[in-house]
């Protein structure tokens, strides 16, 4: 309704990776592999990006078995930053979202946060539930990054 106020909502997760920075960022990068170390159980490419398949422009899908986004990204720095917008799938306004990766000792930092307004009243279920989502999307990013770099070494 027009006349329900929307209120913003910040959320985060963060975790640390023994991987290097560009390990995370590879795995980051590759939305094809998500399914491979995260909740999701499919990804897919609606519109690849601007310059580059996975870039600037990109429109990317996700799905678990209750949801599907879609996302457009918004920008993609080599081995610091991936930053995106979602375009559908949850009903949120506005909603940015930036992974920060930050070298760390040999490793990683990764910092997933996103803000995005919705419904009134709805604020403390979201917040809660997405918090949830990005501590497990950063843990996980982590996890699979110290594999692969493991492999890579």
């Amino acid at each position: 309704m027009a006349n329900q106020t929307a209120q913003g909502i910040h959320v985060g997760g963060s975790a640390n990776s023994r991987a290097k920075p560009a390990a995370v960022f590879a795995l980051l990068k590759d939305s094809g592999g998500w399914p491979r170390w995260s909740m999701f159980i499919s990804s897919g490419m609606e519109r690849p990006g601007d310059q580059e398949r996975e870039g600037v422009g990109a429109i990317r899908t996700f799905a678990t078995r209750v949801s599907k986004t879609r996302e457009l990204v918004t920008a993609l720095i080599p081995d610091r930053q991936l930053s995106y917008e979602l375009l559908s799938g949850f009903p949120f306004h506005n909603y940015h979202a930036d992974v920060v990766l930050t070298p760390l000792d040999g490793g990683t930092r990764i910092d997933w946060t996103a803000s995005f307004q919705c419904r009134y009243g709805t604020g403390w279920f979201w917040r809660a539930f997405m918090n949830s989502v990005f501590a497990d999307l950063a843990r996980r990013l982590a996890t699979a990054a110290e594999k692969s770099d493991s492999l890579g070494s």
